[in-house]
C-alpha cells in the first residue's frame, strides 16, 4: 500500500518503521527538515518537507495515488484538516491522532461528517489498557480479543507455583479449566510451547482465557489476588483523567495527585466521584502523608518518564497489588525491562500498533481479514485475530489436518460468544474469530498460517 505519514515525531517515526517492514511504500511529511532527513536516511521512505495542510505539499507527497494518509502531528486540528484535504484530493482512507477529550467524544461525527476513516486517542487507549491490568493484578500484560470478550494474559511464574514442572498436556486434566498456554518467555528466548513444555519459576507465560475462567485459573494456581478497590493516580494528565472515568464505571475509587492547582480544579469538576489532591506526587514524604500503603494499585502517570520509573520502583513494595508505569517518550527496551516493573503502558506504542493493525485490516480487498493485532515481546511475536469468511481456505478443515508453519499456534476460536480452546478435532467455521500466536511477523491473512 502507498501510505503518507504526516508528522515525523516519535509516533510517526515508529509507524513509518513498522509499515516499511511490512512492504508498504511510505512517504513522510513534516515541516521540520531535520526530522524528515533523519527518517529518510534510516528507512527506505520518501521525505517531503512542508505543511501537510497545504494541497501543494500533499500533491508533492503523492496524495492522488495514496491508499491511506496517517496524520500524527502534535495538533489535533492539523491532523483533522490533513485528513479532510486528503479525502477531498485523493479519496484515500485517513487516520487521525486525536487527543483532546472534546474531539474524542465526537468521534462518530468526525468519521461520518468529515470522512475520517479512523481516529485514535493514545491517552484513552493507554487508560483502557491500564484498567485491564487492574482487572488482573497478577498480569504484566493483557491483550483483548473478540471485542474485549476474551483476553491473552501474560504473567510471571512465581516460586512454588504448581505449574512448575507440569507438562502442558496435563494442565487441562489437572485443573479442569478451559485455558491454553500460548507463549513462554525464558530469558531472551521466545517459545511457542507444545504439550511437552514444562514451565520453570521465573518464566513469563501467556494464557488465552475468558475473564471468569482466568480468575479461576489463577485461584487454582494459588496466584489469585483480591479485587482492586482503589487506585492512586500520580499526575493529572489525560491518561489519569480517562482512567478515573473508566474505573468509576466499574466501582474502583480513584485518588489523583496533581501539582498544578488549576488542573486540580478542572479535574474536581470533571470527576466528581474521584478524590483530587493538590501536591507533589514525586515527594515520598507527601505520599506517606496520603497513606500510600492503603492503596491497592497505582499509576505513575506524570509527564516525565524517568520520574514515573523511580516512583514505580519506590511504590512496588508498598502498593498492595499493582503498579503501572506510563512511558511516553522512552523506548520500552531491554534496559527498562530489566527493572522488573510490574506493568508498563506506552501511549506511543499503542498508537503505532493500532495504526499498523488498521493498515493490515484495510487490505481486505486484497485478501486480508486481520481484525486485531498486537506485537509482543519486543516485537518478536504477534497475536492476531482473523475473522473467517465463507471462501477461506481454512473453513471446514480440521485443525489436525492443517499443515501449519513452524512457531504458529491457533490459540482460540471464538464462536457464538464462547471461547473454544482448540484441539485437533476442532473445525474452523465461517464467521468464527480465530486467534493466532506466532513468531512469524507480518501475517496478512489467515492462509498465511499454512505451510
Amino acid at each position: 500500500m502507498q501510505v503518507i505519514v504526516v508528522g515525523c515525531g516519535k509516533v510517526g517515526r515508529t509507524i513509518a518503521a513498522q509499515l516499511v517492514n511490512e512492504d508498504n511504500d511510505i512517504t513522510v511529511v513534516d515541516t521540520n527538515a531535520e526530522r524528515v532527513d533523519g527518517i529518510s536516511t534510516i528507512y527506505d521512505v520518501m521525505g517531503v518537507v512542508g505543511n501537510a495542510t497545504s494541497f501543494k505539499t500533499l500533491s508533492e507527497a503523492g496524495i492522488e495515488h495514496a491508499d491511506m494518509l496517517v496524520a500524527v502531528t502534535q495538533s489535533d486540528e492539523v491532523n483533522l484538516l490533513c485528513c479532510v484535504l486528503a479525502k477531498k484530493a485523493g479519496g484515500c482512507r485517513t487516520v487521525a491522532r486525536v487527543r483532546n477529550p472534546i474531539y474524542s467524544a465526537e468521534r462518530n461525527f468526525l468519521q461520518e461528517k468529515l470522512g475520517v476513516s479512523m481516529t485514535i486517542n493514545p491517552e484513552y487507549e493507554a487508560a483502557l489498557e491500564t484498567s485491564h491490568l487492574l482487572r488482573f493484578p497478577q498480569a504484566s500484560e493483557v491483550y483483548s480479543f473478540a471485542k474485549r470478550r476474551t483476553s491473552l494474559i501474560s504473567f510471571r511464574v512465581p516460586e512454588g507455583c504448581s505449574l512448575v514442572g507440569m507438562p502442558l498436556r496435563e494442565l487441562s486434566k489437572r485443573l479442569s479449566t478451559n485455558v491454553l498456554v500460548c507463549m513462554a518467555r525464558r530469558g531472551d528466548d521466545v517459545i511457542i510451547p507444545d504439550g511437552s513444555f514444562e514451565a520453570r519459576e521465573g518464566d513469563i507465560l501467556s494464557i488465552m482465557a475468558m475473564p471468569g475462567v482466568a480468575d479461576e485459573f489463577f485461584r487454582r494456581m494459588g496466584m489469585q489476588k483480591d479485587r482492586v478497590h482503589n487506585a492512586l493516580l500520580i499526575g493529572g494528565g489525560k491518561v489519569s483523567f480517562y482512567l478515573a472515568q473508566i474505573l468509576d464505571e466499574v466501582g474502583i475509587r480513584s485518588k489523583i495527585i496533581e501539582q498544578d492547582y488549576k488542573r486540580c480544579e478542572e479535574l474536581a469538576e470533571l470527576l466528581p466521584n474521584a478524590t483530587i489532591i493538590h501536591g507533589d506526587g514525586s515527594d515520598q514524604e507527601f505520599l506517606k502523608e496520603e497513606h500510600i500503603e492503603t492503596m491497592d494499585s497505582m499509576l505513575a502517570g506524570t509527564g516525565i518518564d524517568e520520574e514515573n520509573i523511580i516512583l514505580s520502583l519506590y511504590a512496588r513494595d508498598i502498593i498492595k497489588y499493582k503498579v503501572v508505569t506510563k512511558l511516553s517518550h522512552m523506548e520500552v527496551n531491554g534496559v527498562v525491562k530489566k527493572l522488573n516493573l510490574d506493568a508498563i503502558v506506552s501511549p506511543r506504542t499503542i498508537t503505532a500498533e493500532s495504526i499498523v493493525r488498521y493498515v493490515r485490516a484495510t487490505r481486505n480487498g486484497m485478501g486480508s481479514n486481520v481484525e486485531v493485532m498486537y506485537k509482543m515481546l519486543d516485537g518478536r511475536a504477534e497475536a492476531l485475530e482473523f475473522k473467517i469468511k465463507d471462501d477461506s481456505v481454512v473453513t471446514g478443515v480440521r485443525l489436525a489436518d492443517m499443515r501449519l508453519k513452524r512457531d504458529v499456534l491457533v490459540a482460540g476460536i471464538f464462536r457464538d460468544g464462547n471461547l473454544i480452546v482448540p484441539s485437533g478435532s476442532d473445525v474452523i467455521r465461517s464467521g468464527d474469530s480465530v486467534i493466532v500466536i506466532t513468531t512469524n511477523i507480518g501475517f496478512q491473512d489467515i492462509h498465511d498460517i499454512l505451510a
